[in-house]
């Protein structure tokens, strides 16, 4: 069983090793099998693995948390499906997400219970929906969320910029082949089964444990198969074949995924038990709890939160990174 390194974060002035080469989250001790080491024991191949910054993202820098905003052009998605119904109200949906650093454009719902959509449907969901983003003069790098090679290859062509995989190339291995081929990033997110099944009573030994070592085989899987390291991007899987105590014990445990050595994406928007906890039974009023939850990922050095709510997650993290960028001194 491999043993992974959970670097201890904290916030304010550097007073540490910066954590996956964060401006804004330190770290001067980790934890392994519960002990706890001093950071700078570590050797040194193992101390670059966690404190060295993450490649960029289509352009954009990860020494801070960037925001996908999430445009799910589906009638079935949990939260907004049917929200986005035509392409013009794509559009619509990607201007008012100026502050979005990327898009995530799905046409295929992957909520707990859905059935999968043909590739024809998902193609045709997607593909003009980002042709149309890209004619009205929008830059922003576009994602396109599916499982499937054909889909990707639609997305990539009408003006995407990188794939979001939640099988992690298990549903359609050829994907990862499209994707060494285009040289595009690719977030690779952990699941169990498929999404008609994935909430029957999913069991782990150690969710945190497991979810580590998935992640490790299928970003091996993917560099076997051409993908650059550099490109890739992994994701715990908040709500996907997790109960709320899996989901809590991993967003306790992002630290540890550090270790893995890419960038982290936190998708944990307006899920299941948000509402649960915070007494939200309508996804759409999971918003203050859903910013809660960013905010603890971006302390916990995650490089990329995917959410329904742009604007409101963008003013919190301003003010976030506002009030742990000054000094702590005298204050004691």
């Amino acid at each position: 069983m491999t043993q992974y390194l959970c670097p201890v974060p904290q916030l304010g002035a550097p007073s540490g090793q910066p954590l996956a080469g964060s401006a804004h989250v330190w770290f001067a001790s980790v934890t392994m099998g519960g002990h706890i080491r001093a950071a700078a024991d570590l050797a040194p191949q193992d101390l670059a693995r966690l404190t060295a910054r993450r490649a960029p993202l289509c352009g954009l820098s990860l020494d801070q948390p960037r925001i996908m905003g999430i445009v799910n052009v589906t009638p079935d998605s949990f939260s907004d499906g049917g929200d986005v119904a035509s392409v013009q109200a794509a559009v619509a949906r990607a201007r008012a997400m100026q502050a979005a650093d990327i898009l995530d454009i799905g046409g295929e719902s992957t909520r707990p219970g859905a059935e999968t959509v043909s590739v024809a449907e998902e193609i045709r969901r997607v593909a003009p929906a980002i042709r149309a983003i890209r004619d009205a003069g929008i830059t922003t790098p576009i994602s396109v969320d599916t499982r499937k090679a054909a889909v990707a290859q639609a997305a990539l062509d009408a003006g995407a910029d990188m794939v979001n995989d939640v099988s992690a190339f298990r549903y359609d291995p050829e994907l990862a082949d499209l994707v060494a081929e285009r040289g595009v990033p690719v977030c690779l997110m952990h699941s169990k089964g498929d999404p008609a099944t994935m909430q029957n009573d999913p069991k782990y030994r150690d969710v945190v444990q497991e979810v580590a070592d998935h992640l490790a085989e299928r970003m091996a899987f993917a560099t076997g198969r051409g993908v650059a390291q550099d490109r890739l991007i992994i994701d715990p899987g908040i709500g996907f074949a997790k109960t709320q105590a899996h989901n809590l014990a991993l967003l306790a445990a992002l630290p540890l995924l550090h270790d893995l050595g890419v960038p982290l994406l936190l998708g944990a928007s307006r899920k299941k038990f948000i509402g649960t906890i915070g007494g939200a039974e309508i996804a759409k009023d999971r918003t203050p709890g859903s910013i809660a939850v960013a905010l603890h990922g971006a302390a916990m050095g995650v490089q990329i939160l995917r959410v329904h709510d742009v604007a409101e997650t963008a003013q919190a993290l301003a003010l976030w990174r506002a009030i742990w960028g000054q000094s702590c001194d005298g204050l004691q």
